[in-house]
């Protein structure tokens, strides 16, 4: 896997952090709050530090029928906490600060009222806050109007989950356009495609059986999915007036089966039916194959007794990705689990 180096261009989104101003500070909303500033995916604006202007666009893949999210194997990777966006132009800005004025100022805090806004991003006031070093935040001159450029904000999608204060809570400052701010979860491709780790929607999992209707104690039941059933999954994710994106990549590897009871044999032992490179699993069934071993099948040694066996069919989507900067690497497998009926019946013979 390559080492991902850092982007160089970049713009801004909004984070909250929290901040107190020389003149009479209104707290305002806190973690979660959500009130409209800074511009949102739906090119509206949204002064609340949980949303992202990351967008994500599946670009190939199956679109139809039944869809999911794929969950991660490794139990002990979580998505990144928090990053920072370009949020507001200083045209922006400067109508958000004097039509509304509240909203998030930083990733734990927000600002109640015009007062404060005008003060620090109009009038060279400088404000205070406890979550950043510096305490002491130098203002601004009328809103860098007539610079090309972004202010910049921390953004978390879950706040109050965010452990480490420290982390992404810089009161909104200011980047010139063309240029990533050079700060530690400044954005990066790698943080666009583990943003998107559960943007990906994978098809469900109802594999083909036979017999289809109900299967026998001790004959096998065979189970397969036709070519093309599964195929590579791919989403972009990018951050507007960037240049940084992201392409995230699943891939299907492998089928797991659960019989849904200990009574029961499966097979390959292991219950992992490898996919193929066409998209299918398994060998479909064959006249006069009943009693045979089928490459990807189930064995039921007890019948159902008036509720029927839950079979589960896992499938592992291998996960990888590329960004803008030639940078790529892997993520953590992700599976994703689809159920249905199995009825068996006691019988111990089969028409051929």
């Amino acid at each position: 896997m390559k080492a991902p180096h850092r982007a160089i261009p970049l713009i801004t989104t909004s984070l909250v952090v929290t901040l107190l101003s020389s003149s009479p500070a209104g707290a305002f909303g806190g973690p979660g709050s959500d009130v409209r500033g800074g511009a949102s995916d739906s090119g509206e604006l949204s002064a609340s530090a949980s949303h992202s202007r990351i967008k994500v666009t599946q670009t190939s893949g199956p679109t139809g029928g039944k869809q999911g999210t794929v969950a991660s194997t490794d139990v002990n990777w979580k998505p990144p906490p928090c990053w920072y966006e370009p949020v507001f132009t200083p045209e922006q800005l400067k109508n958000f600060s004097e039509n509304d004025g509240s909203g998030d100022a930083g990733l734990r805090d927000g600002w109640y009222g015009s007062e404060l806004w005008t003060d620090h991003f109009r009038d060279e006031k400088d404000a205070t806050t406890i979550f950043t070093k510096p305490a002491t935040v130098k203002g601004y001159k009328n809103y860098n109007l007539g610079k090309k450029g972004y202010f910049w904000r921390g953004v978390a999608p879950n706040v109050t989950g965010l452990d480490d204060t420290s982390l992404c809570s810089r009161l909104m400052f200011w980047q010139d356009a063309g240029e990533i701010p050079d700060v530690p979860k400044a954005p990066t491709p790698e943080i666009l495609a583990e943003y998107a780790y559960d943007k990906v929607k994978v098809p469900e999992t109802e594999v083909e059986l036979k017999p289809a209707a109900r299967s026998t104690v001790n004959l096998p039941t065979w189970v397969w999915l036709d070519r093309g059933t599964f195929k590579d999954v791919k989403v972009r994710a990018e951050l507007p007036g960037t240049g940084l994106w992201a392409e995230t990549t699943a891939k299907p590897v492998a089928l797991h089966l659960d019989p849904g009871t200990k009574d029961a044999e499966v097979f390959p032992a292991s219950g992992d039916c490898e996919i193929n490179d066409d998209g299918s699993i398994g060998t479909p069934y064959a006249k006069g194959a009943a009693d045979k071993t089928p490459p990807c099948g189930i064995r039921y040694l007890r019948a159902t007794d008036g509720a029927p066996y839950q079979l589960s069919a896992s499938v592992t989507w291998q996960i990888t990705w590329e960004g803008s900067d030639g940078s790529d690497g892997d993520l953590p497998d992700g599976t994703f689990e689809t159920t249905q009926d199995m009825n068996v019946q006691e019988i111990q013979s089969i028409n051929r």
